[in-house]
This record gives C-alpha cells, structure tokens and sequence, in this order.
C-alpha cells in the first residue's frame, strides 16, 4: 500500500488520536495493522468509527489503513471517525457537505476536566465533619 496515492487526516477525540489514510481503491479497513471489527469490538464504536462513510456512500469503494493511540477504545473510534471524515475531504472536496451535516467534521472538544487542589477529583469535596 506505500506506494499507492493516498490521502491524509488527523483525528482527535478525549486523549485519543487516529492517522488516517484513505486510498482511492476497494479494500478492506484496517487499525494498528488488525482488522477494524478486532479493533472496535462493540458495535456502537464500529458503526461510529465508519459512519463516514455511510454518509458518503463509499463503504466498499476505499480501503482505509489508520493508526490510533491514546485514550480508550470509544474515543479512538470518535478519533477514527474524525480523521477518516477529514481524510474523505482532502480525497473529494464535494464530500464536505454531507460530511457537514452528519456532524462528522466538527471535533468534539469535550475532555475531562482538570482535577483542582484541595479536591479529591475535579469538583468532588473531601467530606464534611461538623465536630
């Protein structure tokens, strides 16, 4: 697959991060070199993770090898998605809008806030003693 044309998308999620490449010929998707539903064992995060292409109507059109590190397993297929959206429109430009509307472009800023001193997590109080 290295020396076929390619295109690239960087996909965020949480902590999690996917570098997504999409070639222009029929083929499977793989992750981490293993095949996307070993990856993504629970259905929820498959249908998430390829839900591009159901928009684009491109599901066995393109063969898509990514890489994904950081964050857990729900993030990574956000993260994947996110990357393959990206990826789709570097790839076709008259696929943004679908794309768009599917919310599939916007990166879901949502991160877990920081834990603050004097607290046992984020807003969690050490508990209360009156006497």
């Amino acid at each position: 697959m290295t020396s076929q044309q390619y295109y690239y998308g960087t996909g965020r999620r949480k902590t999690a991060i996917a570098r997504v490449r999409v070639y222009n010929t029929p083929g499977g998707s793989t992750v981490n070199g293993k095949p996307i539903d070993e990856v993504f064992t629970v259905g929820a995060w498959l249908r998430q993770a390829v839900s591009p292409l159901g928009a684009t109507s491109l599901t066995d059109k393109v063969t898509i090898v990514a890489k994904t590190h950081g964050g857990g397993s729900h993030g990574q297929a956000g993260a994947f998605a996110h990357g393959l959206a990206r990826a789709l429109v570097v790839m076709d430009e008259n696929l943004r809008k679908p794309l768009r509307d599917a919310g599939l472009m916007t990166r879901d800023s949502r991160m877990k806030e920081s834990k603050k001193y004097g607290l046992k997590k984020a807003r969690k109080a050490p508990q209360y003693t009156k006497r």
